[in-house]
């Protein structure tokens, strides 16, 4: 649990107008248009919008959320700010489960605080961006606390939400329709607090133990949730320690951890947090069902919350910091084999791990917030990880403006997530983004899609996504192309009309 941080944020949101002085031509970060809120969560809406929740802690923003459009060439850096509707009145979370669900509707589950308050809230909504409209959900029956709790949509596209502060673990799956929960999750070695969840090929999901309110500090279990049964099971050894047991170093244990992100070539790269030295990692091998030590973070680095993102080419962006919750931000790539240091963006230094969170974009950016206004893009250099870009099976070459169809392929969920942080935030690409370019003017234009066959990642199909095609696009010939996490597939020529 971080300390409540309505204090803190003004002098982040200063940090915002410190110039960078690396030059913009060696560095892989571009600032977004500026928008004066304290950017914080974000996710991506399935019509290639971003929802940016304004976490500025000001009175009355807690419930504020944004779009970032691209602009007419698909560039997000020179996009456009819209402010869309308020969370109700009651609720403005900070800290909370979330996903993007099938049907293109985005759900906040608890919070850590609710406006502004530490009370590890119950109440949930559920927004509509076609609507753009709000609707409040009411928790699983007999939960005291969601908090801070992970989420995760399954790879048949339930949503499953864990509590995150609750002595006992609480776990539920919603129904869409009715908004209502049943529960899951029986055998669970200890409670959900601090962890994360991560979405596995073949639907198995992966927690790893961070012992909150048991007695060993050596503890590495991890444990595989299997959906067909609804109960977890302790797998084995994470190989070394990834939550932060300071009571070997004699301190107080914080069991926080850092993110885990499943990469193309079929394993985890799972980070830790140590308040005593030097963050461990661990490397997962899913189809082995083990793990290996990965290398230590430098120095007295960690990852004590923050998060992480799938690059195209298969390495994993990641932030760090010192200790649990201290300032000066450092980041890294890792790429299999040992982890790289990469520039950090121009608040880097004056941030702490748990400040960032980061969103894959249908570019293959990374898009970078850390509750100032000063919103960043990375644009690394490698190039697409091979054999995993989606493809597409059109049965009509010519789309009328305004209509929807049923677009059919293959691997249109990704290899992965793509985005890990731990409790707190989630922020999951693993959907179909479809987007239209005319030949002509080069103008970009994104579809919504919704109701996807499938939500499992690494998945090759056959698979399919309602596709609607938008009523303001330019007629004349186009290409469209499907996106999953960052990757697009080849360019299929189309008309519009």
């Amino acid at each position: 649990m971080k300390p409540l941080r309505m204090l803190g944020f003004a002098a982040v949101l200063l940090c915002a107008v410190i110039v960078n002085a690396q030059s913009k031509a060696q560095s892989p970060w571009t600032p977004v248009r500026r928008l004066d809120i304290g950017a914080g969560a974000i996710a991506l809406l399935t019509d290639g919008r971003v929802l940016v929740h304004d976490e500025s802690e000001g009175q009355g923003t807690w419930g504020n959320w944004w779009t970032l459009t691209p602009d007419i060439n698909g560039n997000y850096a020179n996009g456009t700010w819209t402010q869309v509707a308020t969370m109700p009145p009651n609720y403005g979370p900070l800290d909370f489960g979330s996903a993007v669900l099938p049907d293109g509707r985005f759900i906040v589950e608890g919070g850590e605080e609710n406006v502004g308050v530490g009370n590890d809230t119950t109440l949930g909504a559920i927004y509509d961006p076609v609507a753009d409209t709000w609707t409040m959900v009411n928790p699983p029956s007999g939960w005291g606390t969601i908090g801070d709790g992970a989420s995760v949509v399954l790879s048949n596209g339930t949503y499953m939400q864990a509590s995150g502060r609750d002595s006992q673990p609480h776990a539920a799956l919603l129904d869409p329709v009715s908004l209502t929960w049943r529960g899951t999750g029986a055998g669970k070695f200890d409670p959900y607090v601090e962890e994360g969840l991560t979405l596995l090929p073949g639907g198995k999901v992966l927690d790893v133990d961070t012992y909150d309110g048991l007695d060993d500090p050596n503890g590495k279990n991890y444990e595989l949730y299997d959906p067909a049964s609804g109960a977890w099971s302790v797998a084995g050894s994470t190989a070394v320690q990834l939550w932060d047991s300071a009571a070997n170093c004699g301190g107080q244990a914080t069991h926080e951890i850092g993110p885990a992100v499943l990469r193309p070539d079929g394993t985890v790269f799972a980070t830790g947090a140590n308040s005593c030295g030097a963050g461990h990692t661990a490397i997962y091998n899913v189809s082995a069902a083990s793990w290996t030590a990965g290398p230590d973070f430098p120095t007295n680095l960690d990852i004590a919350d923050g998060p992480a993102a799938l690059l195209p080419d298969g390495n994993v962006l990641m932030m760090t910091s010192p200790g649990i919750f201290n300032y000066g931000s450092v980041f890294f790539e890792w790429d299999g084999s040992k982890l790289n240091q990469v520039p950090g963006p121009p608040n880097a230094q004056y941030d702490k791990s748990f400040f960032g969170h980061m969103l894959v974009l249908p570019t293959g950016q990374i898009l970078f917030t850390d509750y100032s206004s000063d919103v960043e893009i990375y644009t690394s250099s490698g190039s697409p990880y091979p054999g995993i870009a989606p493809s597409a099976l059109l049965v009509s070459a010519v789309l009328p403006r305004g209509s929807s169809t049923i677009l059919s392929g293959y691997k249109f969920n990704g290899a992965s997530q793509a985005c890990a942080y731990g409790d707190d935030f989630q922020c999951a690409t693993n959907y179909p983004i479809v987007r239209i370019t005319n030949n002509s003017t080069r103008h970009v234009f994104y579809c919504r899609t919704h109701d996807h066959s499938t939500m499992a990642v690494g998945y090759p199909g056959p698979t399919y996504t309602h596709l609607d095609i938008p009523s303001n696009m330019e007629t004349g010939a186009s290409y469209l192309e499907v996106i999953a996490n960052g990757i697009a597939s080849q360019k299929y020529q189309i008309a519009i009309r």
